[in-house]
């Protein structure tokens, strides 16, 4: 159902709650030398804690293997964590999600490393304000192409390119649930939004062209021009009123 009860609500609302704050304590953790393995062992370990488990352990085809997506430089989405050491001028993009009471929430980040150009530093910045463009769009009647279109006129209009191949989704019952909500498209289009629907919007921007290439080991979003990239998303559900988001 895309339509969510009150009560699968406010446990998607507390799953999301402690999501945020364990991607922050992730986040807090990034600087020279530590690789994406070891973040993704402390994002898990963190989960537990919070009586939470991974959403993104063994989902998919090849089975995801990690907790976190740890997504660097040309990397769209859906890096692999690794043993490589962050070094000064990354850009990295961190996605996260998790089953708390058996519902799922996602949300992700993009930070870096200094320095880095300002143009990288544009990147960054538009990705997170397209994902607050996009959720304003948010409220009963108002359809998933009204917010697409929000953000590709927001982030086009910066001069980044808008991954067509890639796009935000329904959660709750699962991680990927309809509808599917792209980040470009036409106003008034798509499925209608109401009362009670929990989305996960997640701009996904690139600093060149917005064509994307899969990696060999079958998850990796590359630009297939090797320019970076920049990733942003919060769950938020419908309400009578607008919106709330919930992983903030």
């Amino acid at each position: 159902m895309m339509v969510k009860t009150q009560e699968e609500i406010r446990i998607i609302a507390e799953g999301g709650k402690l999501l945020g704050a364990i991607l922050e304590d992730v986040v807090s953790r990034i600087r020279e030398e530590v690789t994406g393995h070891e973040l993704a062992e402390f994002a898990a370990r963190r989960m537990q804690e919070a009586g939470g488990k991974p959403a993104f352990v063994g989902y998919g085809t090849p089975p995801y293997p990690a907790a976190l997506c740890v997504s660097l430089n040309n990397c769209v989405v859906h890096g692999i964590p690794s043993d490589y050491a962050f070094q000064p001028g990354d850009i990295i993009s961190l996605d996260i999600g998790m089953i708390y009471q058996g519902l799922y929430t996602d949300m992700a980040r993009t930070v870096s490393l200094e320095p880095i150009t300002q143009r990288e530093r544009e990147l960054i910045d538009t990705a997170s304000q397209a994902l607050d463009v996009g959720i304003s769009e948010i409220r009963p009647g108002n359809t998933t192409g009204d917010i697409g279109y929000a953000i590709q006129q927001y982030v086009e209009g910066k001069g980044f390119g808008v991954v067509r191949d890639l796009a935000g989704h329904g959660v709750g019952h699962a991680l990927h649930e309809k509808p599917e909500i792209t980040n470009f498209g036409t106003r008034r289009s798509g499925t209608k939004l109401k009362t009670g629907m929990v989305l996960a919007v997640e701009p996904m921007i690139t600093l060149g062209d917005w064509h994307v290439r899969i990696a060999r080991d079958g998850w990796s979003v590359m630009t297939a021009d090797g320019s970076k990239a920049a990733h942003a998303e919060d769950t938020i559900v419908v309400t009578d009123s607008g919106y709330e988001i919930l992983t903030r």
